[in-house]
């Protein structure tokens, strides 16, 4: 049976059988991304069900409080950072986050349902401000201890640990949020917390194997650096100003969306218990189709079309998508448009993007990297949102903002074949 796995991880994979550790190290960043995504998944149905609750017009406030709160715990997370080797460091965050979840899950039980109301409008910017962080520090890790080479053959299986992740997690949503609540499904998600922080804990000491001894004494050492140097570091650099504007416009475009998603969920699930199951029903159809392309085509399509090709392929599916939805708005053309459109990110964009920081220094790929993932990333979600209320305002419709969408797409397309482009020409003359 081992000797299967084995031969599956090198054929499939493309495990180098001959990298000491390789292997190792693969399983355990795949259970730490698994345990991270199937607590976010947990949630997730949540958050949006929570969201819903106070009204689509009060989800621009949601997601500027969501880039106040990004603001203020960008440099908190850089200082520690600074401080702490990279293993302590996680340790803490995903500790912290995981007492934020007792709160919650006391403020929910006791909360009056007018208190509820904000209860759930906090809820729903602290998981906004989780799952960004909590993921952004895996990449950073993985990037970290994976080089250019090892991520082009390895990154799309890593990626179907998220992608089971978010097959059971939303599995489970709509099982069991009826049977132990949403009080108890916040329980669960703070257990896989801790599996994460065993995890990654393991993967610290098993990458040890594959790195010299020069590569193994950095890693153990405090990233340091100032508080602010990913702002700067972003600004002062081209390449990484293009991965900022890169998550920039996929930020606009998904805001776009989501906010297709909650007129259309306000509209057709008037309870809260068939709206959660409807986003959970959704997030399960994803997955299923994406942990497919992940296992048999991610690392294919990745060596045979380039990097630069692969980021294409989500602008790509945008400018089709929202222009379909502004011909045919309705539930059937979105939940065809999202399920594309995610499959696309979460089989061949995030892999393809995580593989351009492979070209920049350890500091630029803990703090610049979590930067932009969170709050430049939050920064795009505060631009579309109010940008879609005032629109909305004007007496726009949602199918008049689709259209809005389409040129930023395009704008987007551009930008991801220069991206791509460069970092192959870093990889081909380092």
């Amino acid at each position: 049976m081992a000797s299967s796995g084995r031969r599956f991880l090198i054929k499939t994979i493309a495990v180098d059988s001959s990298s000491s550790g390789e292997g190792a190290a693969l399983a355990w960043s795949w259970l730490y991304i698994f345990a991270l995504f199937l607590a976010y998944y947990i949630l997730r149905p949540i958050r949006e069900e929570l969201g819903v609750a106070g009204g689509v017009r009060n989800l621009p406030w949601l997601f500027s409080g969501t880039l106040v709160a990004m603001v203020v715990a960008n440099p908190l997370f850089a200082w520690v950072v600074r401080r702490w080797p990279r293993e302590k460091f996680i340790e803490i965050t995903y500790r912290f986050f995981m007492v934020n979840l007792l709160i919650f899950m006391l403020l929910l039980a006791l909360a009056s349902p007018q208190d509820r109301v904000w209860t759930g409008r906090a809820f729903f910017i602290w998981v906004s401000v989780f799952n960004l962080f909590v993921i952004s520090v895996f990449w950073s890790f993985v990037v970290d201890v994976f080089n250019a080479a090892q991520a082009r053959r390895l990154f799309g299986f890593l990626a179907t640990g998220a992608t089971t992740g978010g097959i059971v997690g939303s599995a489970m949503t709509s099982g069991l949020v009826d049977i132990v609540g949403q009080g108890g499904l916040l329980f669960i998600s703070l257990i896989l917390l801790e599996l994460a922080v065993y995890s990654a804990r393991r993967l610290s000491v098993i990458s040890d194997a594959f790195h010299i001894p020069a590569e193994r004494e950095e890693a153990h050492r405090p990233v340091g650096g100032g508080l602010l140097s990913g702002i700067s570091n972003t600004f002062s650099s081209p390449y990484l100003l293009g991965i900022a504007g890169f998550i920039l416009f996929y930020s606009l475009t998904s805001t776009i969306l989501y906010f297709n998603q909650a007129s259309i969920a306000e509209q057709q699930f008037p309870d809260r218990a068939s709206r959660t199951a409807f986003f959970a029903n959704i997030n399960l159809l994803v997955n299923g189709l994406t942990l497919i392309v992940q296992i048999f085509l991610t690392g294919r399509i990745i060596a045979w079309t380039g990097l630069a090709l692969t980021l294409c392929a989500l602008p790509l599916m945008s400018v089709a998508g929202f222009s379909m939805l502004s011909i045919y708005p309705g539930i059937v053309v979105f939940v065809i448009f999202q399920a594309i459109r995610n499959v696309s990110n979460y089989a061949l964009t995030r892999p393809a993007r995580e593989i351009l920081f492979t070209a920049v220094t350890r500091e630029d790929r803990f703090k610049t990297k979590n930067f932009i993932d969170t709050v430049v990333y939050r920064a795009g979600d505060q631009l579309a949102a109010w940008s879609c209320a005032g629109l909305l305002a004007a007496g726009l419709s949602m199918s008049g903002i689709a259209m809005v969408a389409v040129p930023l797409s395009v704008a987007w397309l551009a930008l991801s074949f220069w991206l791509g482009s460069a970092q192959q020409r870093w990889e081909r003359y380092r």
